[in-house]
This record gives C-alpha cells, sequence and structure tokens, in this order.
C-alpha cells in the first residue's frame, strides 16, 4: 500500500518536525474492506502547539519569489509521487482510479497557479486628490493575514486541500492542515510532500494536525492567534465554526443543492448528459452534483427516458478498473442518508424508475420520476447517486422551487433561449449558474462559492490568494 511509504504515517508535523501522534484515526479501504491505514491524531494541545509555533513563524521574511519557487517544487513533488497519492484516494475514499488520478493532476496544477498568482500580486501607488492631502504619496502594498487554517473535505481530500493550502502559501500565511477525520492519508502524504519540496519553509509554516473535529475542531477555529480559515464542508459544520472563530477571516464554501432547470427547447441530449454525470459522478458525493432537475412538464417523460438509457453506462465495480464509474459512499451512515431520501420521495408520490438497492455502502444508482415538490430530496443535499427529476408547469414555477431552500451554490439552465437563460441565471439565487452542461468550475480560474448557506466568499486560486492577503497604506 502507498501509505507504507510515508513513514511519518503515524505522526503530526508542528514546529518544523514530525513528532508522534498520542492518539489514531483509523482508516478504512473502501477498495477491498478492511482497514487502510491508521494514521495520528491530534489532541488539544497538539493543536495549541501548532497554533503557537504558526504565530511564531518568519513567513513575512520571505519573498515572492522563494514562495513560488516552493509551490512549483511541491507541484513537481505531487506528480512524482502520483501513484502513491491515487491509490491513497481510491482507498480511503471510494473514488474509482480514474477519477483519483484526475485529482491528483488538479493538485499539482493548482499549486502551479498559485504560483503564477503569487508573482502577479501587485500594489499600488496613490497620490492625494483633496485640498488637505494635497502632495501626499501613498504605497499601497498587499501582506499576508498571518495563520490559515485549512479544514478540507473527505470528497477531495487532495484537490481541494490543494485549492486552499497553495494559495495560502503563497501568499505569504503559515497554514495549519486539518483534514477530515475519513480521508487523512492524503494530507499526511501532501503534507511530507510539501516538507521535502521547501526544506527552508521558516519552522511552524506548515502545521499538519489531523484529529476528530469533536476533540481539536473549536480549539483550533476559536483561537485568537488565527487570521483565518478556509473551510470545505457542510452547512452545519460551517455554522458552527463560523460561532466559535471570531475576528478572522471565514472563507467558506459548503453544501449545495443544485436544481437544473430544464426548458421545452431545451437540447435534450445535452440536458440528459448533465443530469446523469452531474449526479452521478463520484456517487454524487459533491457539493456542486446536480442534485435536482426540474424539468418542464412538456418535456419530464423524454427526459427521463433518456437518463434512464444514458445511466446504463454508470457501472459499480473494482475501483482499480479504469472503467468502473462508480464506487461507495464514504460511510454507511451517508448510504443510511440517501436510502431515506429515496423513501421519503416515494413515500410520497415518485416513481422508483430504476435503482436504489442498498448494499453496505453501496447505494445502487437511482432514478425517481415525477418528485412531489414537497420531496425531502427536492430541499436538502443529498450526496448520494440519485437523479431526482421532477415536473414543472412554467418559467415561475421553476424559480419558486429552484430559489425556495436555503442553499445557493450552484443552478445550471437549459434552453435554446438566450434571453431566457440570462433571465433566469439573473434570478436563480446561486453563486454560479451553468448554461447548457452541468455546473463546473475548472481548476481555480472560475470563482467558485455559494449565498445563503452555501457559503462565504469565492474560492478559486487568484481569488483565494486576495482572500489571504490584507493592504496596507505606507502614506509619505
Amino acid at each position: 500500500m502507498a501509505v507504507n511509504q510515508a513513514p511519518n504515517r503515524g505522526e503530526l508535523y508542528i514546529g518544523g518536525s514530525w513528532t508522534p501522534a498520542s492518539g489514531e484515526l483509523e482508516v478504512d479501504d473502501l477498495a477491498e474492506g478492511g482497514t487502510f491505514a491508521r494514521v495520528g491524531a491530534a489532541t488539544p494541545a497538539d493543536a495549541e502547539a501548532a497554533l503557537a509555533a504558526a504565530h511564531g513563524a518568519a513567513m513575512r521574511e520571505t519573498t515572492v519569489v522563494q514562495r513560488a519557487e516552493w509551490a512549483l517544487a511541491i507541484a513537481d513533488g505531487i506528480e512524482a509521487r502520483a501513484d502513491d497519492l491515487a491509490e491513497v484516494i481510491v482507498r480511503e475514499a471510494g473514488k474509482p482510479i480514474s477519477s483519483a488520478r484526475g485529482e491528483v493532476d488538479a493538485a499539482a496544477e493548482r499549486f502551479r497557479r498559485a504560483a503564477e498568482e503569487a508573482r502577479s500580486l501587485d500594489g499600488d501607488y496613490v497620490e492625494g486628490t483633496t485640498d488637505s492631502h494635497e502632495g501626499w504619496r501613498a504605497v499601497v502594498r498587499p501582506e499576508p493575514v498571518g495563520t490559515v487554517l485549512c479544514i478540507t473535505p473527505y470528497n477531495y481530500p487532495l484537490s481541494t486541500t490543494a485549492l486552499q493550502v497553495a494559495p495560502a502559501l503563497a501568499a505569504g500565511n503559515a497554514v495549519i492542515l486539518k483534514p477530515a477525520s475519513k480521508t487523512p492519508v492524503s494530507g499526511a502524504l501532501l503534507a511530507d510532500i510539501i516538507v521535502e519540496a521547501a526544506p527552508d519553509l521558516p519552522d511552524g509554516a506548515l502545521g499538519f494536525v489531523p484529529g476528530r473535529a469533536s476533540d481539536i475542531g473549536d480549539v483550533l477555529a476559536g483561537d485568537d492567534r488565527l487570521d483565518a480559515i478556509a473551510m470545505t464542508g457542510s452547512s452545519g459544520a460551517g455554522k458552527h465554526v463560523a460561532e466559535v472563530s471570531g475576528m478572522v477571516q471565514l472563507h467558506m464554501e459548503l453544501g449545495g443543492n443544485a436544481p437544473a432547470l430544464v426548458f421545452p427547447d431545451a437540447d435534450l441530449e445535452a440536458a440528459t448528459e448533465a443530469a446523469t454525470a452531474g449526479s452521478l459522478k463520484y456517487a454524487g458525493q459533491r457539493c456542486s452534483a446536480v442534485s435536482r432537475v426540474l424539468a418542464h412538464e412538456a418535456v419530464h417523460d423524454e427526459l427521463v427516458e433518456r437518463v434512464d438509457a444514458a445511466m446504463d453506462g454508470w457501472s459499480q465495480g473494482d475501483l482499480f478498473d479504469p472503467d468502473t464509474a462508480l464506487g461507495p459512499l464514504i460511510s454507511e451512515s451517508q448510504a443510511d442518508w440517501v436510502e431515506e431520501l429515496i423513501d421519503d420521495a416515494v413515500g410520497k408520490g415518485a416513481t422508483l424508475v430504476r435503482g436504489g438497492d442498498r448494499d453496505g455502502r453501496f447505494v445502487e444508482p437511482a432514478l425517481l420520476a415525477d418528485v412531489p415538490h414537497d420531496a425531502r430530496i427536492v430541499h436538502e443535499e443529498q450526496f448520494g447517486p440519485v437523479v431526482a427529476v421532477t415536473s414543472v408547469a412554467d418559467e415561475t414555477a421553476a424559480l419558486e422551487l429552484a430559489n425556495g431552500g436555503d442553499l445557493g451554490l450552484d443552478a445550471a439552465v437549459f434552453t435554446a433561449d438566450y434571453d431566457r437563460a440570462m433571465r433566469v441565471a439573473d434570478r436563480l439565487e446561486a453563486g454560479g449558474v451553468r448554461i447548457n452542461g452541468a455546473p463546473s468550475h475548472g481548476l481555480g480560474d472560475i470563482p467558485f462559492g455559494g449565498v445563503n448557506d452555501s457559503g462565504i466568499g469565492r474560492e478559486g486560486i487568484g481569488y483565494t490568494i486576495e482572500a489571504f492577503v490584507t493592504t496596507k497604506s505606507i502614506v509619505l
């Protein structure tokens, strides 16, 4: 197993050195069953030590050139250990190997882009323009905020971690990485790569503290020495972190329940592909997944037939087989949740066209048709392999249903009418709207984030760097 090649798998990284952990996290092997790895678990005292070390790190003395070189070296290190990283993602996250390899590539590219963005980060020169300030001159320059806590999710344990850590380091901040307790091995390998690639990184500039949120979450998030928090996770967890964090910069991408609105003039082939792949990729465990398809009543039945046929190509199987499209859910409790949502929809009158059978963590890809508007799956984040299609009478009804919940991360609109596409996009309460395609945000060049309970701020390499710097005006 790749994890056995990392001698520090049971250790924490604090103050510039690997240190043994007194506790451990047991990581399940979702590919072959049993236990995949045991990773060190930080205690509250360890969290305090990481905070103290980060607060004292000499990151402000580093240069843009130095930080860009680190980012590029880290990208090279990721690529050099691509096979190990991909295997880890398959085993601890249950992701098919083809998707795992894509995640590794994305992580490396995000560090490379962070180097580019750091080099383009510049300040300003301002002259006074009022009578009382005539002749005044000011240099306005960006400075790192200080210490950034990165709280990363289980569904993209490497690429989302890179989306947080790379900009934070490139902007000149100390970073404390707290990975998801279900998938900490990817973070351990990344920390190992960072340490090897950047040997002159100041002591304390990187802290790796895996652990249970119940043990160390509030200790980290509630500390006054923290200056910013980057978090990807559920809306409930995000609200809790916001409550305990106090006066820090919050950068949060939280839950989603993306609607896909399909109108009568839509290209149904494109809508079918987006509804199917958008709902089933990584078994639906994505905050930007298509969670509900709001199809005009004139095309509802045909769209359901097309999606039913398209789902034949989505097979569950050996996660190391490149042809496998679907794996298990992250836990049996998550499978319980998805099963509960399916049962609720069927109980309220939805038609289960196919799938829905349960075997442990596996939920057979399901297609629901004529889902009632009051079904929970229409309003709650599912994180499962379900295509839920409901019927709407017109544009007004579609918008009312789409905007009826507390989540507003992503949405999609399918129509051949440009005016309608822009009108509906303007009225959708979401951080991003894709026209005639499933939600997608690239490697970080397009800002990604939500409204309402779906987050604060926008992710993206350049956008995240801007969130992790502040400006200082030096007036002459």
